[in-house]
């Protein structure tokens, strides 16, 4: 029996202890979603004498999910928090870490991922008993969906003296990572301007900042007006990186009543972990943007340091690994050609024919660097492949590179003109090094759209300086390109001791054929983004129906030209009928009426098809699909015709009917879209990530 009692009495006891230390945790429990969790910590393990208390609102997410700053960006919105159910707290500040930029597609957003702590700190009455906190938390988490999420925590501080808690040091962390308010570094604000455009609606705030030390890798986020969108800003440097000028993009300036003058706008600096913020007013600009002579894009001062002489060996060593890249696969496919066909030849045509290969590359990449030069000079927007973001061009070139396929099958023969084909011959064993002067030529053409490792280095360094280091940096390139070329040409026997040409060169022939062919195909997926899929996949037939005419060339005889001709033209006019027109956003906006769940089966008995978009304002991924798809083509025609109800179910605030309507689906994210129609009364949900065949699909679906 006594046994018993001491029993009882140490598990009460025990019981009593564990309940005491639970109750006086220094934590919430986790709270959220299985993607991202929330809890209060605390940094004191008790009240203490203070009438101030600091916690930590702790997130952690999994890969890929983030939540945000208090500025989010396009889309999104920050963590809130409501005291409300705690009187005792009178005045609480959430402080916040540096955040991130995350990019997609174009829009962008700030914020964090993985984890956080926002320090929370907390004016209180003081108290001689323990202190129960209580929080509302409202968040929003986002991957390719986003999650509005709302939850209670709360935790209870014991009287006591004040210590530091085991979450004190996590807390900490990420105070240090809360730009301080004034600059410790000596960084400091020389000028704010903005400079509005000819319509008064946008315009660009041009900040000046000097630094003491040179500065690595600066940026910085703007905030003012809420009636104002501000854009990622573009960051240039001095060349000692000591001033740098922060030109940030926005509009909606014409929504200001009383102008941007009396308004107040903070800049948050950051340069690696040192960063601070600061509220200024701004003055306006007389005239346009100013050029900024003296400055260059960040990432390029660095480069300016670099001594030439270790921008050239990068340069060479950037442009023999060209010779690797995809992009020179048909340059490739030609090479090894011209080698194999050399087999059992005179070492002098050897050297002759690949030296004028390399006559042919360097000569192109002279080229490059005059109309460089010339456009630098013009202002306009330079860079290494730019052609290659003109549709025009890719066509000719996949035009070019199919014709080449075409020749290597045996379709045709490509003949240069005589007066370029017999250039440099002088006996009777030395021909054509015109045509090897044009495969160099060619290897250049193709080799720009890629970029190799050092190449980008170089190309920056060339691009930011003159005339002459342009010129030196180019030349150093195709030396790179060009070595493979220079190395035969320097030993010949690696050529001629190759196996006569036969039989089995008709094959590789053929294999070579079908590389230029996969080229060709790459090339057209690069259009694909350009102009689209349909256009990309007329251009496919166009170039079908050149191999399909050169294959029948004998039966076509002399209508053969005349239709290869046609179908080039028609190849050239595809562009010009597949470019979209870009939705006003305005009228874009009148596609919608508001969603009415009720309505929806009284359309659908009506014939009517009924299409439904959940979104908010805080969706990025629900603007990437309007902005893409719904507004877009096609997908908007249909959508605006008289059949089609397009309703939106406006999430940015909460709503219990959108709520509950997103969980007949079991669904709890958006962006959410769903067809109704006669052939779908219950409804056709679409993927978070729309295609135009998606909707498309759908509606005729629907439609039965």
């Amino acid at each position: 029996m006594y046994q018993l009692a001491k029993y009882i009495t140490f598990v009460f006891l025990f019981t009593v202890f564990t309940w005491g230390q639970a109750a006086f945790a220094q934590s919430s429990e986790w709270k959220g979603i299985d993607k991202t969790q929330v809890r209060l910590i605390s940094a004191m393990s008790a009240v203490g004498e203070s009438d101030q208390i600091i916690l930590g609102l702790h997130f952690k997410m999994q890969k890929g999910w983030k939540v945000y700053w208090r500025s989010p960006g396009d889309a999104g919105y920050p963590p809130e928090v409501d005291w409300k159910d705690t009187p005792a707290i009178t005045n609480a500040e959430m402080r916040w870490p540096l955040p991130e930029r995350f990019v997609v597609l174009g829009l962008e957003t700030v914020g964090y991922k993985k984890e956080v702590v926002y320090p929370l700190h907390l004016k209180i009455n003081p108290t001689d008993q323990p202190l129960d906190i209580n929080a509302k938390v409202r968040f929003l988490t986002c991957a390719e969906v986003c999650i509005p999420v709302e939850t209670d925590l709360s935790l209870t501080l014991p009287t006591g003296p004040a210590q530091a808690s085991e979450h004190a040091q996590l807390i900490n962390k990420f105070e240090s990572l809360v730009p301080t308010k004034t600059t410790t570094y000596g960084v400091e604000l020389h000028s704010a301007v903005l400079y509005s455009d000819a319509d008064q609606k946008n315009g660009t705030l041009r900040v000046k900042l000097t630094s003491p030390t040179p500065l690595s890798a600066p940026d910085a986020l703007i905030e003012g007006p809420i009636e104002l969108a501000f854009f990622k800003p573009e960051l240039k440097l001095s060349k000692d990186q000591k001033t740098a000028l922060i030109d940030t993009p926005l509009d909606g300036l014409q929504f200001l009543e009383n102008g941007f003058e009396t308004a107040d706008f903070t800049l948050t600096f950051n340069d690696g972990q040192k960063a601070f913020e600061t509220t200024t007013k701004v003055s306006a600009g007389a005239g346009l943007l100013p050029t900024t002579k003296g400055f260059a894009p960040l990432g390029e001062t660095a480069l300016n340091n670099l001594p030439l002489i270790t921008v050239l060996l990068l340069a060479v060593l950037g442009g023999l690994i060209l010779n690797l890249m995809p992009c020179v696969l048909p340059v490739l496919s030609l090479k090894v050609l011209g080698l194999v066909s050399h087999g059992g030849g005179n070492p002098t045509t050897v050297r002759l024919s690949f030296l004028a290969s390399t006559g042919g590359i360097l000569f192109s990449f002279w080229v490059l660097a005059g109309v460089l030069i010339a456009m630098k000079a013009g202002g306009a927007s330079i860079g290494w492949g730019i052609q290659f973001q003109q549709p025009l061009f890719l066509i000719a070139l996949s035009l070019i590179v199919i014709l080449f396929a075409c020749n290597m099958w045996g379709l045709f023969e490509i003949n240069l003109p005589s007066w370029l084909s017999n250039v440099g011959e002088r006996s009777s064993h030395v021909h054509g090094l015109g045509g090897h002067f044009m495969t160099g030529a060619f290897a250049t053409l193709l080799a720009t759209p890629c970029s190799a490792p050092f190449l980008g280095t170089a190309v920056g360094f060339a691009l930011s300086q003159g005339t002459v280091e342009i010129l030196l940096v180019f030349s150093a390139l195709g030396l790179g390109l060009a070595l493979p070329y220079i190395l035969i040409a320097l030993f010949p026997a690696l050529a001629t001791r190759l196996p006569k040409p036969g039989q089995w060169m008709v094959i590789l022939r053929k294999i070579l054929g079908l590389a230029l062919l996969a080229t060709a195909l790459w090339l057209l997926t690069v259009l694909w983004a350009q102009v689209g899929l349909n256009a990309a996949l007329v251009l496919l037939a166009l170039m079908g129906s050149v191999i399909f005419v050169l294959l029948f060339k004998a039966q076509l005889k002399t209508l053969t030209t005349p239709i290869v001709l046609t179908l080039f033209i028609a190849a050239f006019a595809v562009p010009s009928f597949a470019q979209k027109e870009a939705i006003d956003q305005e009228v874009a906006e009148k596609l919608w009426t508001k969603f009415d769940l009720a309505k929806i089966d009284e359309l659908v008995a009506q014939g009517h098809v009924v299409f439904v978009d959940v979104t908010a304002e805080w969706c990025i991924t629900c603007q990437v699909n309007k902005n893409l798809v719904l507004y877009q083509g096609e997908a908007f025609e249909t959508l605006s015709t008289e059949n089609v109800i397009a309703m939106k179910a406006d999430w940015t605030n909460p709503d219990q009917v959108i709520a509950d309507y997103l969980a007949s689906f079991k669904r709890y994210a958006i962006p959410f879209n769903a067809v109704y129609g006669p052939a779908a009364p219950n409804g056709i949900v679409l993927p978070e990530l729309l295609s135009e065949d998606d909707v498309l699909g759908a509606i005729n679906k629907a439609k039965g």
